[in-house]
């Protein structure tokens, strides 16, 4: 079994292949201050509640994003997995990547453009929405181009909720019906994700313009289901894009 990892900032997302096949995923908290036994007993613990014996797996593949768990992944692999995990950064893949500095694309962002590439073959935009809201582009023939990194919606929330002390906490999962919000709750609710939603089709069409091609817009990550719903440019959801990256780079690692 292959056992692949993608550490963001807020949240990670783990998955167990077998053969072809992704059997599960998880996404939990990304818990900086963990250790690499007390990450073993929670892995150990999901894994127990599908049948899944941590013995069975043979390798590990992970993208990482914050540096300080590293040293704690690649412990725990060494300690209860028996082997090295394998790290994804930009020298691992074939891909061309078009950056000025190549080393400064954050894993995840390497991976997710491997597994959209070779899924669609086409020229892309790919938004995922994590901690921050990254887009970024590949062309036709399979170049990483670059892309934007903007505030996630989660992020841009909690520093209204902070700063405006007469605003309340609103659950941002589901948006509202109408734009024009009647009570202050509503309206918050609007403005976060309508605002948000209008930042992602204002930056997909000045790339569009700067590609001078319409690429296929791809969205992943936490919120990716609700802003594609509110989105006029999102054309399709991937939801598991990034373990399927990982699951894809570690046949040539």
């Amino acid at each position: 079994m292959l056992f692949v990892i993608d550490i963001g900032n807020t949240n990670t997302v783990i998955g167990i292949y077998e053969g072809d096949f992704l059997v599960h995923s998880w996404r939990i908290r990304t818990q900086r201050n963990i250790t690499e036994d007390e990450f073993h007993i929670l892995i150990k613990n999901l894994l127990n509640s599908y049948n899944i014996d941590v013995k069975n797996i043979s390798n590990t593949i992970v993208s990482c994003v914050v540096p300080p768990l590293m040293e704690i992944i690649d412990s725990f692999c060494r300690k209860y997995l028996g082997h090295s995990p394998k790290w994804i950064d930009s020298n691992c893949v074939s891909m061309p990547i078009l950056y000025t500095n190549p080393a400064e694309v954050g894993a995840d962002r390497i991976v997710n453009a491997v597994a959209a590439y070779e899924k669609y073959k086409n020229s892309l935009i790919i938004i995922d929405f994590g901690t921050a809201t990254t887009f970024d582009c590949i062309s036709e023939n399979g170049e990483y181009l670059g892309g934007a990194i903007s505030p996630g919606i989660k992020i841009s929330a909690e520093a209204l909720f902070e700063k405006a002390s007469k605003l309340p906490k609103v659950e941002i999962f589901n948006p509202p019906k109408n734009v024009i919000g009647k009570d202050t709750a509503n309206s918050m609710k609007s403005g976060i994700i309508f605002g948000y939603a209008g930042l992602v089709d204002g930056i997909v069409e000045r790339i569009c313009k700067e590609m001078n091609i319409k690429p296929l817009v791809i969205a992943t990550g936490g919120l990716a289901q609700l802003m594609s719903g509110v989105s006029k440019t999102i054309e399709k959801v991937e939801e598991d894009l990034t373990l399927d990256g990982l699951f894809l780079i570690s046949k040539y690692l």
